[in-house]
C-alpha cells in the first residue's frame, strides 16, 4: 500500500501539511484532489494542504491509518487562554481590521487574523492591487474607491473593522504609473553600414500598414541580412548571395522553418517593392513546414484548470480565451463595447490580417466576466492592467502557467492550447467545420481542417485489425 509522509510547513505566514508519497504512483494525485484545499507546489516537489484536524483525519481516511506517516511537530499550538472579567462570560469574535498605511498614504493595511485566514484568503487575493507584506505580516490594499467597494461587498457588516473613515475625495483606481521617472528600457540595436536601406523597408511596410511587430520582426531579419555582407550595397547583392546566406542560416545556425520564412519574406520585400529588383528573389526555394499538430487539452483538463485559479479576474481571462477561441491579443484588445451578452457573442476587432469577426460569448462566462466588471468597473478595456490601459500578454500567460502547474495538466500547453481546445472540442460535439473556420477567423478552411486530424470522436467504435485474426 501507498506510504504518506506528512510534514509541518509554513508558506506565506499560513500552516499547511507538506505531503508526499515514499515512492511514485500515478493514482496519487488524484486521491490528493479529494482533499479540501489540497494543490501542487513545484517548488518543494509536494503538495500542501492546510495544516487542521479535520484534513488530517481526511488523509487518514483516503490513505490508511497504517500508511500516513506524521512528523511529532505537525499539531497546531495552543493559543493561550484570555483571561477576562468574571462578568464578561462572552469572547469578542475575531475581526478582520482596516487601517490606514502608517508610511504611505495611498494605500492601506488590511490584518487578517490566522483564525479566519483559510476562510478569507482566496476572497482576499481577489482584490485588486493587494500585495502581501511579509514583514509586518499584513495586506497592503490600494487606497481607492475600488479596494473600499470590495471590501464592504465580500466583507460584510460586522466582520469588518474599520479604524478609520474613508475619505470621499480618494481617487477610483490607483493613478497610472509615471513613466517619466523610470523610462522604458530602449532595445539596442548595432546599426548595418547601410541602415538606410533598412529604413527604407520600415517606410514601405508602413505605408502597406503591416502591423507593428510585423515590422519589427522584418527590420531585425533585413538588417542581419545586409550586415552579413556589410561591404556590399544591399542593391549589389546577389541571387547568388541571398541563396549562400540562406544556406548559412539553415545549415550553420539552424534556424527554425518559421524564422527562415520570416527573413524570406523580409529580402523579398525589400528587392521586389523597395528598390524594384524582384528578378533577384523570384522563386526562392521555400522551406517544407512540418506537420505538426497542435497542443490540446482534454475537456477534463480544462475543467481542472479553471477549478484551479481562485482569482475572479483571473479565471475570466481564461474562460473567455477557451469561450470564444480568442488569440492572445484578440483578448488584450477586447474593449466592454465588443460584448454582446444579450446575443450571446462578442466581437473581434481587427484580429490577426486585421479582420473583424463574431465569436461566441458563454452564458457561463458572461455570469462570472458580469460579476468581475461590476466589481472593478473597467472603464475601456474589459482586461485592465493594475495601473489602467491595456492588460499585458506576459501577465496572461503566466495566469496560465501557475494554473497549468496547478492542476497539473498537459505541461506543454501555452495559453493558444486553450483556442485549439475551443476549435477541437466545437468539432467533436458535431459542429460544422465551416462554422468552426469563421468562429475561429481562419482565412483559408485548410488551416481548420487539421483539428480534424486531433479529435478522437468515433475512436472507441474502431478496432486495431489485430483483433479480427484468429491467433
Amino acid at each position: 500500500m501507498l506510504k504518506i509522509n506528512v510534514q509541518a510547513h509554513e508558506e506565506n505566514g499560513q500552516k499547511k501539511f507538506r505531503v508526499w508519497p515514499e515512492a511514485y504512483d500515478p493514482g496519487f494525485p488524484a486521491m490528493m484532489k479529494t482533499i479540501p484545499g489540497a494543490f501542487w507546489n513545484p517548488a518543494i516537489k509536494a503538495w500542501l494542504v492546510p495544516r487542521r484536524q479535520e484534513l488530517a483525519d481526511q488523509l487518514v481516511a483516503v490513505f490508511g491509518s497504517g500508511n500516513v506517516y506524521f512528523d511529532q511537530n505537525w499539531r497546531e499550538e495552543k493559543q493561550p487562554e484570555v483571561t477576562s472579567p468574571a462578568a464578561d462570560t462572552h469572547t469578542a469574535p475575531e475581526l478582520l481590521r482596516v487601517g490606514l498605511h502608517p508610511d504611505d498614504a495611498q494605500r492601506l493595511i488590511l490584518v487578517v487574523p490566522p483564525a479566519l485566514t483559510e476562510q478569507y484568503l482566496d476572497t482576499v487575493r481577489n482584490i485588486h492591487g493587494r500585495r502581501w507584506n511579509p514583514v509586518e505580516k499584513v495586506w497592503e490594499l490600494p487606497y481607492t474607491k475600488m479596494s473600499i467597494r470590495f471590501l464592504e461587498k465580500y466583507f460584510p457588516g460586522p466582520l469588518l473593522k474599520w479604524d478609520f473613515t474613508p475619505s470621499p475625495d480618494i481617487p477610483e483606481k490607483q493613478p497610472a504609473a509615471d513613466t517619466t521617472r523610470s523610462p522604458a528600457k530602449v532595445e539596442k540595436v548595432t546599426p548595418a553600414r547601410y541602415e538606410n536601406a533598412v529604413t527604407a523597408l520600415e517606410q514601405v511596410l508602413m505605408l502597406k500598414r503591416y502591423s507593428w511587430r510585423t515590422i519589427k520582426s522584418y527590420k531585425n531579419c533585413f538588417r542581419q541580412f545586409i550586415r552579413h555582407y556589410d561591404e556590399i550595397k544591399p542593391s549589389q547583392i546577389t541571387r547568388v548571395q541571398i541563396n549562400e546566406y540562406l544556406l548559412v542560416l539553415v545549415r550553420d545556425r539552424r534556424v527554425s522553418v518559421s524564422h527562415q520564412s520570416q527573413v524570406m519574406s523580409a529580402i523579398k520585400m525589400f528587392y521586389a517593392h523597395v528598390i524594384n529588383q524582384e528578378e533577384k528573389v523570384q522563386n526562392l526555394f521555400q522551406p517544407k513546414a512540418p506537420q505538426k499538430l497542435p497542443q490540446v487539452l482534454l475537456e477534463e483538463e480544462v475543467t481542472a484548470l479553471f477549478r484551479a485559479v481562485d482569482n475572479l479576474k483571473h479565471r475570466c481571462i481564461l474562460m473567455v480565451i477557451y469561450s470564444a477561441g480568442l488569440r492572445l491579443g484578440e483578448l488584450i484588445n477586447l474593449r466592454l463595447s465588443d460584448l454582446q451578452p444579450e446575443k450571446n457573442r462578442l466581437f473581434v476587432r481587427g484580429g490577426k490580417g486585421k479582420k473583424d469577426r463574431c465569436t461566441l460569448l458563454s452564458a457561463k462566462a458572461w455570469d462570472l466576466l458580469s460579476a468581475y466588471i461590476k466589481l472593478h468597473q473597467p472603464i475601456d478595456w474589459v482586461f485592465e492592467g493594475q495601473n489602467g490601459g491595456q492588460y499585458s500578454e506576459r501577465s496572461v500567460q503566466e495566469i496560465f502557467i501557475r494554473a497549468k502547474m496547478r492542476a497539473m495538466v498537459n505541461p506543454l500547453a501555452t495559453v493558444h492550447t486553450l483556442r485549439h481546445s475551443f476549435a477541437t472540442h466545437l468539432l467533436e460535439k458535431g459542429v460544422d467545420l465551416r462554422y468552426i473556420q469563421e468562429l475561429l477567423g481562419h482565412e483559408s478552411s485548410k488551416t481548420t481542417e487539421i483539428y480534424t486530424h486531433i479529435t478522437h470522436k468515433g475512436w472507441d467504435k474502431i478496432k486495431s485489425p489485430l483483433d479480427d485474426l484468429n491467433i
